[in-house]
């Protein structure tokens, strides 16, 4: 598994644990659309996503890192993640 999967894998446990999406992020891939799609994942929902991935990868994320795209679909957020990892 490459760093990017695996960066992938817990980017969807993030989202299953927060969210309680009952094993439906299993079925989740790049293209899956996230904000306006997954029903659970509303405004108050983000923070609480973005708190879960500042603890498992242990970054700090300032407001002005994130907005909207971020969050467009899982391919979003996994190279979100993966850049912060990188940096």
């Amino acid at each position: 598994m490459s760093s990017l999967d695996n960066t992938r894998h817990a980017v969807l446990q993030v989202l299953e644990e927060v969210l309680g999406l009952g094993g439906r992020a299993a079925s989740f891939n790049d293209a899956t659309p996230l904000l306006g799609a997954v029903p659970e994942l509303d405004s108050m929902a983000v923070v609480g996503v973005i708190a879960g991935l500042e603890e498992h990868f242990g970054f700090h994320l300032a407001d002005d890192d994130i907005d909207g795209s971020t969050f467009e679909t899982v391919g979003t957020l996994t190279a979100f993640v993966a850049n912060k990892l990188a940096a």
